[in-house]
């Protein structure tokens, strides 16, 4: 069973009857090795212990018992074939599960990240292996001038990012991750290999458009397509502070009224008195750009402190958001604002005295809000931003960071500020499985179903299991 994550003190997770099944048999480990290309490594063979390790080190304390690295779908059905019934089993490709989903204790890694090919036919469609990095897929499709929108963290994987639905910088342009795709190769639980399209498996395509990773079975290579790559200008706004509220006040107007060129978050650091910044990222020269900071710094009224703003190219403007360490351990959940809150002092207060911890706002709107909440498995379609509550923590502060998180999302949903994005999952996030998935989720289950009826791949927050 896969090892259940962290849940803060203030609300556990809620219990579920649904179960994974006793394993009976075990995993023929050898032969699995013997029909796999690539390799499989297992407790004590060298380079596992580096091979089983995630993002965040809080997560650890979760040691599969075999990690096959995948080089071809062949090796990811055998793998699946091999462990089905008989071990939990999870694909891994950038390995940011916040809380561990993709190293199951006692479990199969299928490691994917052999298969990260990214190449660009000449139509502009892009063929991208499911375990490319951020960096992979940007570094493909800048080398053709042509640009998909995604995530900011250059070493997060496009799997998780595109399943989930995807936002990122270019969203409010382009929309999300998951609008661009247009096949995806996957095997099932079963062992079989398919491509799933619009036409040929419509309710699977619909649910991997922002049904979340893992449920559905396992993503061997997307299909996506591009757009040309435009010039883009990136910028950063730091403010003194004991402003947060001014520049909160002014920052949700301005973006709502804002041209879809651009997107803007607010960052809000937590302390003794909260300080924030606005990043962004504006698809045109900044000559056009700088008017629009210009707009924010007068509704506001504050004189920011520092203002970087800089023309790039595609490359190198997703270079700039990129800045994370290759592992961090934090503790973080999510919220959704459906609209602009009416009240941006009280959540700045729910931010006070809490060293470490940063709440981001990434809006909305836009293109993102072209497709119908239905229309893709992806529900938060006519929200207003969404909320990520994200804190540095160790070992040792786990417990307390984690019931500080809890605190705050406790607090944001006392504001009527709920709801949740899959991609920041979360077991202690209260009724989580509307949260994600909103009217979507009988419509998921279905499929999960219909696609995993014995549970293959179960997890902790797996669709089945909501």
């Amino acid at each position: 069973m896969v090892a259940m994550a962290r849940a803060p003190l203030s609300h556990a997770p809620r219990e579920t009857s649904a179960a994974v099944a006793p394993f009976q048999a075990k995993v023929d480990w050898d032969g699995l090795r013997e029909r796999m290309q690539g390799p499989l490594l297992r407790p004590g063979n060298p380079g596992f212990d580096d091979a089983r390790k995630l993002f965040n080190p809080l997560n650890d304390d979760h040691i599969p018992a075999a990690v096959a690295q995948c080089e071809s779908a062949e090796d990811v059905r055998q793998g699946v074939l091999a462990a089905a019934s008989r071990a939990p089993l999870a694909a891994r490709s950038g390995g940011h599960s916040y809380v561990g989903y993709s190293a199951p204790h006692r479990g199969l890694v299928l490691d994917l990240r052999r298969m990260s090919a990214v190449t660009v036919q000449a139509d502009g469609t892009a063929s991208v292996g499911a375990g490319a990095s951020l960096r992979d897929v940007y570094t493909g499709l800048s080398q053709a001038n042509r640009c998909l929108p995604g995530g900011s963290c250059f070493t997060v994987g496009i799997s998780g990012v595109a399943l989930g639905g995807g936002i990122g910088v270019l969203q409010r342009k382009f929309g999300l991750t998951c609008d661009h795709l247009v096949s995806a190769e996957l095997v099932t639980a079963d062992g079989r290999t398919l491509t799933a399209t619009a036409t040929r498996t419509p309710d699977l395509f619909w649910a991997l458009r922002g049904g979340g990773g893992g449920n559905f079975g396992i993503v061997t290579r997307f299909t996506f397509a591009t757009d040309p790559a435009p010039a883009l200008t990136v910028f950063v706004l730091v403010f003194p502070a004991g402003k947060v509220t001014e520049v909160f006040t002014a920052w949700q107007p301005w973006i709502t009224d804002a041209p879809r060129e651009l997107w803007a978050n607010l960052n809000i650091s937590g302390g003794a008195v909260p300080s924030c910044r606005v990043a962004g990222c504006f698809v045109g020269p900044s000559s056009g750009c700088g008017p629009l900071l210009d707009d924010l710094i007068a509704r506001a009224g504050v004189i920011p402190t520092r203002r970087t703003v800089q023309d790039r190219d595609y490359f190198n403007a997703m270079r700039f958001f990129s800045g994370k360490p290759d592992r961090e351990a934090f503790v973080a959940s999510s919220r959704v604002l459906t609209s602009p809150t009416p009240d941006p002092g009280r959540v700045v207060a729910l931010l006070t005295c809490r060293g470490g911890m940063s709440l981001i706002l990434d809006a909305l709107g836009g293109a993102v809000a072209d497709v119908s909440v239905q229309q893709s498995a992806f529900p938060h379609r006519s929200a207003f931003a969404t909320a990520q509550i994200y804190a540095t923590a160790t070992a040792a502060s786990e417990d307390e960071v984690t019931r500080s998180v809890g605190e705050v999302v406790a607090g944001l949903a006392d504001l009527g500020i709920d709801g949740g994005y899959v991609n920041y999952i979360d077991p202690a996030l209260p009724d989580w499985a509307t949260s994600y998935y909103g009217p979507n989720l009988p419509r998921l289950r279905s499929v999960a179903h219909d696609y995993d009826p014995d549970r293959v791949f179960d997890f902790a927050q797996s669709v089945l299991r909501a």
